[in-house]
């Protein structure tokens, strides 16, 4: 099992500003390389509260607990959930606001090389769920899913070109056998692209935009990702920053949209003649966004290949007329 390399490490902690009695939220723990940096960094009255879906990131995040390998005195605490949990989780601790929240959106080593059929490179059961309590796998999800969804999920969710062909060929096969494991998956679709397509040295598989559209499906991660970025704006304190790691263009654009609507970027219809109290209602800003998108330096792409499609924005919660405390009474 390779070891987990933390992306943009030193960028996301320092784009978040800490200061050392804040509270904080890590909402994709990981292997913790960007809790641990947020902890050296906070003072005994700091907090930092971290959330991850997969129970395995979880364990490692209470042994670091009981270890208290970072030895500032600030509280740690994680939580097992998926982060669209965060305003209740926060709620449940009494917590109101936070001053910062950070949200890495990539898979660790570990999880790309555990046996739970995200990876291409070794065959294993078709899984691809991120917290395998609950849900269904990614083999009981082929095995029911209409055609017509599932080239919508490979078309859009993965981008893929030959979304029908693909398809196609899957229902063919699964008729045939069950699909049940990663590789059988992947030499499904590699036949159904076409010739010209096939993979070439260097290159990824044929499979891999299917893979991702199906984890992201199983998963439900833009939902998740939106739901979370939604709450964001009740949770963070004036001056508080929310720090976002995508790794590809759907998560990305998402990102993106979110702080520059929340901004009031591109909000004012172009062309149309506005009342002062309607133009107000446009300019209602709740974030404001710092900097331009950040990517890794060639020298950390060098050393951790899979940081190459990272994609780095922040923004900074400013105030607005309706800055109330998210939890709901």
């Amino acid at each position: 099992m390779s070891e987990h390399i933390t992306v943009l490490l030193h960028e996301a902690v320092d784009a978040l500003a800490i200061k050392p009695g804040g509270v904080y939220v890590d909402g994709t723990y990981g292997r913790g390389g960007h809790s641990r940096l947020i902890l050296s960094r906070l003072s005994q009255s700091g907090r930092l509260i971290a959330i991850d879906r997969d129970q395995t990131a979880v364990a490692v995040g209470r042994k670091m607990m009981r270890e208290k390998s970072v030895g500032t005195g600030a509280e740690f605490e994680i939580r097992h959930a998926a982060f669209s949990q965060m305003q209740k989780i926060l709620c449940e601790m009494g917590v109101q606001k936070v001053d910062g929240i950070l949200l890495d959106l990539g898979m660790s080593s570990p999880q790309l090389d555990a046996d739970r059929g995200f990876s291409l490179r070794v065959d294993g059961p078709l899984d691809m769920r991120m917290d395998v309590s609950r849900g269904i796998t990614a083999a009981q999800w082929i095995e029911t899913v209409s055609e017509t969804e599932l080239e919508k999920v490979i078309k859009e969710y993965g981008e893929e070109r030959y979304a029908r062909s693909i398809a196609r060929a899957i229902i063919v096969a699964r008729a045939r056998q069950p699909i049940v494991t990663t590789l059988q998956l992947a030499k499904i679709v590699i036949a159904a692209v076409r010739s010209r397509e096939r993979r070439r040295e260097g290159q990824q598989s044929p499979a891999t935009r299917t893979f991702q559209a199906i984890r992201i499906a199983i998963n439900q991660e833009l939902e998740e990702l939106s739901l979370v970025l939604q709450q964001s704006t009740g949770l963070l304190k004036v001056g508080g920053r929310l720090v976002v790691i995508s790794f590809h263009s759907l998560e990305d654009r998402i990102v993106k949209r979110f702080m520059r609507e929340s901004a009031g970027v591109d909000r004012v219809p172009r062309n149309i003649p506005l009342r002062g109290t309607e133009l107000q209602r446009f300019n209602r800003q709740q974030f404001k966004v710092i900097g331009k998108a950040i990517r890794p330096k060639q020298q950390e792409v060098t050393v951790n290949s899979r940081s190459r499609s990272a994609v780095m924005r922040v923004a900074e919660r400013v105030l607005c007329e309706a800055d109330t405390c998210a939890c709901l009474n």
